[in-house]
């Protein structure tokens, strides 16, 4: 992803606003005369649901004080960077928790159990309305498109993550981007390289398998009824899923792939959502079970085989860092010799 370059000062008029200088600045209250800001960052807008993403530069005078954070994986993100009071608001309040922040995310104004409206939104009057792209929608489940949002005067954030053709390493990118917008560079880089470290282990586990195994996601809210969601367009969910030798087998399909087609593809892995974690949602267990006892796939060998898994929805379609949690407990299941 392009960026400006910007010179980052130890100690700006803004660093000290924000009580971030060191020890040193303090003690001879001294300010550097060159800022962090203005920085303009390169993101994302599309003219409707249907059209592509297209490159639009936002531009940051100062860091966003009131963000509004469109999931709970994006609000954690921000934690993670220290930015909790710059937090406003945050929906789609639901999927795994990260442990390590659940605290402090327990604290935040939450907006909402689903996605929110930009109604919503607007109601905490955000500087910034920051987290996955396929909810910057102006219909009313979206939180408000990244065109109208800027007609307004706010500034807007798209997850790479988010953005087709994204990859795991979008991840990082996002990361290095809000280190940039807030000026807190130092918190990025040491969660990046926490991340990078958990992914080099996780890879490190699967780097002597030979042969990947092929898998179909199978997207259910009800155990009775089976729908094989292709994720054609996924490209950071079939990335991430790559990261331990698993290969989507319908990634290339652009159509509906019937139930016909799935039993006479029989790939090696079946995987299906973990609701456990969303009010009123059916277990991964359930989910499994309901599988493995479905007459109609027992011919396969993923059924055949007991190679059926759960993973939390949050945990594959966050398009967040939270994904690598997801891959880190799928590993063990799918490879336990590993």
């Amino acid at each position: 992803m392009r960026k400006t370059v910007f010179t980052a000062t130890v100690c700006s008029v803004l660093l000290l606003t924000l009580g971030g200088c060191g020890n040193e600045a303090a003690e001879t209250d001294q300010v550097s005369e060159d800022t962090a800001y203005p920085v303009t960052i390169s993101n994302y807008t599309r003219p409707d649901a249907s059209a592509k993403w297209e490159t639009f530069e936002v531009t940051f005078d100062q860091a966003p004080k009131k963000v509004v954070a469109n999931v709970r994986p994006a609000a954690e993100l921000l934690l993670h960077l220290g930015l909790k009071d710059n937090i406003a608001g945050v929906g789609g309040v639901f999927g795994a928790a990260d442990e390590e922040v659940s605290a402090e995310f327990d604290e935040l104004n939450q907006l909402g159990n689903s996605y929110i409206s930009k109604e919503t939104a607007l109601s905490v009057d955000p500087d910034l309305v920051f987290g996955r792209g396929g909810l910057f929608e102006d219909e009313d489940w979206g939180n408000g498109s990244v065109q109208s949002l800027s007609e307004m005067g706010m500034a807007t954030y798209v997850m790479e993550t988010s953005v087709a053709g994204s990859t795991f390493e979008s991840v990082y990118n996002d990361i290095d981007n809000l280190g940039e917008i807030f000026n807190v560079p130092e918190q990025a880089q040491t969660f990046k390289e926490e991340l990078q470290e958990r992914q080099s282990k996780l890879e490190e586990k699967v780097k002597d398998i030979g042969e990947e195994k092929t898998f179909a996601y199978l997207h259910l809210s009800d155990p009775e009824e089976i729908l094989v969601y292709a994720a054609h367009e996924e490209s950071f969910f079939n990335d991430s899923f790559n990261m331990i030798k698993l290969t989507n087998v319908f990634q290339d399909e652009t159509g509906e792939v019937s139930v016909e087609t799935l039993i006479e593809t029989d790939p090696d892995v079946l995987i299906v959502p973990d609701w456990s974690t969303y009010e009123g949602g059916v277990s991964g267990d359930e989910m499994v079970k309901s599988i493995l006892s479905n007459s109609k796939l027992s011919g396969m060998k993923a059924v055949k085989n007991k190679e059926v898994y759960s993973v939390d929805y949050n945990y594959m379609f966050s398009y967040s860092y939270q994904t690598l949690t997801g891959m880190e407990l799928l590993v063990d299941e799918v490879y336990p010799e590993k």
